[in-house]
Parts: structure tokens; sequence; C-alpha cells
């Protein structure tokens, strides 16, 4: 792994959300994208090397809408950079990780990811991320 690539925050209201984290962290959303598979509207900020997902739901039965209900607003997952996704679900799968995601999947920002469940690190949900 290279790098936290971001930490995903699940959000109720992504405009009262953004105006929050960009008066916060003195920047502006550089990208706004809607993930249909997952049922999640995703926008971005980047504060040095690392970005801030916001995710909202945009259907009720989806992950994020299931998460808010369970837990409430607040961080969500924290994503890593690799340099190759398929070698990293493979080595982690040996190492008895519990896989959310067998083969990776198309994500938001030009990305490849996969998660790995919570049960397995932690308590906290990881997601694998790859530049297309």
């Amino acid at each position: 792994m290279n790098k936290i690539e971001h930490l995903g925050i699940a959000v109720s209201d992504m405009e009262a959300s953004l105006k929050v984290y960009e008066t916060l962290l003195g920047t502006t959303c550089y990208k706004q994208e809607e993930v249909a598979s997952e049922g999640v509207l995703t926008a971005f900020l980047k504060i040095g090397e690392t970005k801030i997902e916001l995710l909202q739901a945009t259907k009720p039965d989806s992950p994020i809408a299931k998460f808010i209900e369970k837990k409430g607003q607040g961080i969500h997952h924290i994503a890593f950079d690799v340099d190759d996704i398929h070698a990293e679900i493979k080595r982690l799968s040996e190492e008895g990780y519990e896989l959310i995601h067998q083969e990776p999947k198309d994500g938001a920002d030009g990305k490849i990811i996969a998660f790995l469940h919570p049960r397995s690190t932690e308590g906290v949900l990881v997601e694998l991320c790859q530049d297309r």
C-alpha cells in the first residue's frame, strides 16, 4: 500500500456538508460524481496529498443510507492507494482478511476499488483504490 488515498465521510445533506468542509479545510470541492451502482453521490476535496470524499445516499437502500440510519453521519471508510489491486486482493485474502469484493469494481474519481469487511480490520471499513 502506498498511502492513504482518501477518507470517506457519510453525510445526509451534500450541499450543507460541502459548506462545512470547504470552510473547515479552506478549499473547494474539485469534483462531484454519482456512482449509480452504489446509490451514492460523491464530492471530493483535497488537502495536501489526501482527499476527503463526502458520500450522500441517492436511494434509501444504498450502503450509505443504511450506514447513516445505523450510525449517523461520520467517517465511513479509509481508502488506501495500491499499485496492483488484484495482487492486494489476493495477498489480503491469503492473509485471512474477509473481502466484500473478490474482484475490483468501478468506483468514483477514476478508480477501481474493492472493500475489506470491518470484521477483519478492527471495525474499520477499508477500501483499496487503484487508478483506472
